[in-house]
């Protein structure tokens, strides 16, 4: 049985993001007699304990808490300085377990804050093999405006892993930039392709729909996203204001831009037609997408975007900009017509365009049919979490085992 240390900001079962739900899909479905997979996290919530076993991972808790701390609260001294504190501290920490546990791989999950510790760590182990993979949303330039005070051990945690896994082709180029030169697999995230691609009944559709506000006739425009700049909600809902009064735009997430939203949507007059639903879980949201009639998402920035992946999976007509690893996956017909259509594509911060799309999509029922068929294959044969897992344990033996 070979062992391999995890560094992630954060855990089940708080503040769970893309990144946690990938560590999670890939751990639980690889062997704990294969390999036994530990983590080094923050606590931040007093009532977690240090150390818990968390499917197949064994979570150790560092760093300061505060007792059931809300997403407002990270932004907040001192819990807002302690993933800074996290990026030393954490290859401190490693080394203690690795005096007990004998690790054989550490696995970065993101450059930043957790590329420094796993850097510092090979550094200090150049024995044991580091995989980093990059999961961020962000674009590189903001992240590398922020590393700039640690920008040696940033540097490190690209120059020093022995592999890299992207989740796009435009993260991998980013890390070859940043000075990797080792193998690189691009091996993106993935959905449960059989929860999303469930049927709901007619009752439960039209139960979701009247619990949201939606008359008979309404077309609902759909996102699941954080509610922060780099997803542009703004976008669509200044678009909103082009569209027919029928057209209605659901969002499902929270984030420090709501209340900017909410006013936005008052001041284009369109208040009456933007619901904000907050956050659910991922068990509810097969049945919440499903419920409306198209998704988007025109992000200014997306590392990959597996929102979009469970919105094709779930058979919704999928409007989205090409940024980033976007570009993998969403093809659009006029913009890219070597390829088989997948969605609609914009241009990012262009409501005109976004209003175009949805209004092409409404129009034009036959087209909608042909490209989400298309969407829904793509999904299922590339972006499985069953085959993601496969090709991730792969990796791992011929890391390990080269070790």
């Amino acid at each position: 049985m070979k062992r391999v240390l995890i560094f992630s900001l954060t855990y089940y079962p708080r503040f769970i993001g893309g990144a946690e739900v990938a560590i999670k899909e890939i751990t639980d479905r690889i062997a704990p007699e294969d390999i036994e997979f530990h983590m080094v996290t923050l606590r931040l919530d007093s009532d977690l304990p240090r150390e818990e076993k968390i499917g197949n991972v064994i979570v150790h808790r560092i760093g300061m808490t505060r007792k059931a701390p809300t997403i407002a609260d990270l932004q907040k001294f001192p819990i807002k300085w302690t993933k800074y504190w996290y990026q030393f501290a954490a290859a401190r920490a490693a080394g203690r377990l690795h005096r007990q546990h004998h690790f054989d791989g550490t696995w970065a999950m993101m450059a930043h804050s957790c590329g420094i510790p796993a850097g510092i760590f090979k550094k200090r182990h150049p024995e044991v093999k580091y995989l980093l993979t990059l999961q961020e949303g962000d674009p590189p330039e903001h992240i590398e405006r922020l590393a700039r005070p640690v920008w040696p051990w940033f540097k490190r945690g690209f120059t020093s892993a022995d592999a890299l896994q992207p989740i796009s082709t435009f993260l991998k180029r980013w890390g070859e930039r940043m000075g990797f030169t080792g193998e690189a697999e691009v091996i993106p995230n993935a959905v449960n392709t059989a929860h999303f691609s469930r049927s709901i009944t007619p009752e439960e559709r039209a139960t979701t729909r009247e619990a949201i506000g939606l008359a008979e006739g309404d077309v609902a425009l759909v996102t699941t996203s954080r509610l922060v700049k780099k997803n542009a909600v703004d976008d669509v809902i200044r678009a909103l204001a082009h569209l027919p009064e029928n057209v209605h735009f659901v969002i499902y997430g929270i984030g420090p831009d709501e209340a900017m939203l909410r006013e936005l949507a008052r001041g284009q007059g369109v208040g009456s037609r933007t619901h904000f639903m907050g956050q659910i879980s991922h068990t509810e949201m097969p049945r919440a997408l499903k419920s409306c009639d198209i998704f988007i998402r025109p992000s200014r920035s997306e590392g990959m975007g597996n929102s979009f992946i469970e919105a094709m999976t779930a058979e919704l007509p999928v409007i989205a900009t090409q940024e980033g690893g976007i570009a993998d996956f969403l093809f659009d017909a006029k913009r890219n017509p070597d390829k088989e259509s997948t969605g609609w594509a914009v241009d990012h911060d262009s409501p005109e365009q976004i209003a175009e799309a949805v209004m092409n999509i409404m129009e034009h029922p036959e087209q909608v049919v042909r490209v989400k068929a298309a969407a829904k294959k793509l999904a299922s044969e590339k972006y499985d979490w069953n085959l993601i897992a496969t090709r991730m344990k792969a990796l791992f033996d011929r890391l390990l085992v080269s070790g």
